[in-house]
């Protein structure tokens, strides 16, 4: 398989190394095959693309959307993040953590996220070409968040005090949701 999938810390959430065909004229890869990604367990059809553009020390996140989930195929097309998936599925065993992945243009790995998972990222370079895959439409009025600096989840960002929407600074804490805000495991 052209492919490399490695299971993280929370089995759920794949790290994706596609394989890279390079030589003098630059590199070719596949950024998604539906039969190959259907192997390794990845088998929801993709609906949306989306496309960001941010620039160093900007966080977006922690992001979901209940009750249209998505799951998400992300990766950076140009430049470096420092990539964040949080597991707030109530029930599951990893419920409350987080991992964290550098993904960027010269290591070309992608994160999968299944539904269930809050998501976030901080720009590490000057700026950042951001692709995402999701299995559900953009919907704002299921729009949510967790608030990125939450202590109890104690994430690692790089950056002390980065760039943020002001709706990014709203967002309540983990703990401070109820079972109902959030999305259920399995």
């Amino acid at each position: 398989m052209d492919l490399l999938c490695e299971k993280t810390s929370i089995p759920d959430v794949l790290l994706i190394t596609p394989k890279v065909y390079g030589d003098r004229r630059g590199f070719f890869m596949e950024t998604f095959h539906e039969k190959k990604y259907r192997e390794l367990g990845i088998d929801k059809p993709f609906v949306q693309d989306n496309y960001s553009h941010s620039h160093r020390g900007t966080l977006r996140g922690l992001h979901y959307q209940r009750p249209h989930s998505q799951s998400k195929l992300v990766s950076v097309l140009n430049g470096k993040v420092y990539d964040v998936a949080v597991d707030i599925r109530v029930g599951s065993p990893t419920f409350g953590r987080w991992v964290g992945l550098v993904l960027s243009d010269e290591n070309r790995c992608q994160l999968f996220i299944p539904e269930g998972f809050a998501h976030g990222f901080c720009v590490l370079s000057e700026e950042v070409d951001f692709m995402y895959k999701c299995t559900d439409f953009y919907s704002p009025a299921d729009e949510h968040g967790i608030l990125w600096s939450d202590p109890a989840l104690g994430i690692e960002w790089p950056k002390v005090e980065p760039i943020l929407s002001d709706k990014d600074t709203r967002y309540p804490v983990l703990s401070a949701m109820t079972p109902e805000q959030l999305p259920d495991y399995g």
